[in-house]
């Protein structure tokens, strides 16, 4: 049976999660299931990287490691974000191929043997393009306006409703794994390098979160958003540069065009600046704006500075048989 396995190509599949503990057993028995009735022919491992959890996911997946090896698990020492986490997860698999997915099933685990059949025929990336959801509409088309807003500004053609789920060769994870960035965009970077991959887009309907609640709030909206702006864009900068120089322009205008008037009629003028004081105001929150979204870029380049690991592990689990290297760990 090992020489067997031995021959087999191998499937990982990815699932980070963070506070899952109604979902973590059902989607671990769904990915299982699928893998073996419809992936039989395949040899396969099933990874849960847990973003220090606090509602018993991680007895759970304790719980799911001890009664199948082929299920592993990292658990962090804390919350390492929405995009650290998972990408970190992706280079700790050693399958010929990963598959990367959400713990709440709004990646359908039915897509599974549809993204290996598109490898099969040499498409080494194999991504998840949401043409609808069931989410709240508003959600959705605000996810919609960014999307647009960020691909006519990137100089990469980023993807639209695309999160992450999907498929990866194991040459791809290969790069992931040699990129050296410690604030990784996954859907920045398939976007910059999945043509030379032969990448490969299936549309799939989002369906409702099965269990739980969701744990994107305005903050990890905004910082998602933000981490795409200062990764892959320059617009902002530029649109700072460009704008200061035109309200400049017309301030200086303004301020000429009222000091000719109150040459000319100096006696009847209307008394009081209004005009200059128009002109300050419109400046000030200009360059409040531009300041906060320098900061943006600032923060940015510092953490990439300080260059902090990916993630730090606390343990993982079943992984005693391979030697799985660990990027970004410290010991």
């Amino acid at each position: 049976m090992k020489k067997c396995e031995e021959n087999m190509k191998k499937i990982s599949v990815m699932i980070p999660c963070y506070n899952e503990v109604e979902n973590v057993d059902l989607m671990a028995m769904a990915v299982e299931n699928v893998l073996k009735e419809a992936l039989s022919q395949y040899d396969y491992e099933i990874l849960f990287i847990d973003n220090c959890s606090t509602d018993g996911t991680r007895d759970r997946l304790e719980a799911i490691c001890e009664k199948n090896k082929k299920v592993k698990a990292i658990f962090n020492v804390t919350n390492f974000g929405q995009f650290n986490s998972p990408f970190y997860g992706m280079c700790q698999t050693s399958g010929d191929c990963t598959i990367t997915m959400c713990c709440d099933f709004q990646d359908p685990v039915e897509l599974i043997p549809t993204f290996v059949q598109e490898w099969e025929k040499g498409h080494r990336i194999v991504s998840g393009i949401k043409t609808s959801s069931k989410e709240n509409g508003v959600v959705y088309l605000l996810r919609s306006v960014y999307y647009k807003l960020i691909k006519n500004m990137s100089s990469t053609e980023m993807i639209e409703h695309f999160t992450g789920f999907g498929l990866y060769d194991k040459t791809f994870i290969d790069i992931l794994r040699n990129l050296d960035d410690p604030i990784p965009f996954i859907r920045g970077i398939v976007a910059e390098y999945g043509h030379g991959f032969n990448r490969k887009d299936i549309a799939y309907e989002q369906p409702r979160r099965k269990a739980g609640k969701t744990h994107n709030n305005i903050f990890t909206l905004y910082d998602a958003a933000m981490l795409s702006f200062t990764s892959y864009t320059k617009m902002g900068l530029r649109l700072a540069t460009l704008l200061g120089f035109i309200s400049s322009g017309i301030s200086l205008l303004i301020a000429m065009i009222y000091f000719v008037l109150k040459l000319i009629y100096w006696n009847s003028f209307p008394a009081g600046n209004i005009p200059l004081l128009l002109g300050v105001y419109v400046l000030g929150s200009l360059q409040l704006f531009f300041i906060g979204l320098i900061g943006e870029y600032i923060l940015n380049i510092n953490t990439r500075v300080i260059h902090r690991p990916l993630v730090v592990e606390e343990k993982r689990l079943n992984f005693e048989d391979e030697k799985t290297e660990k990027k970004g760990t410290e010991a």
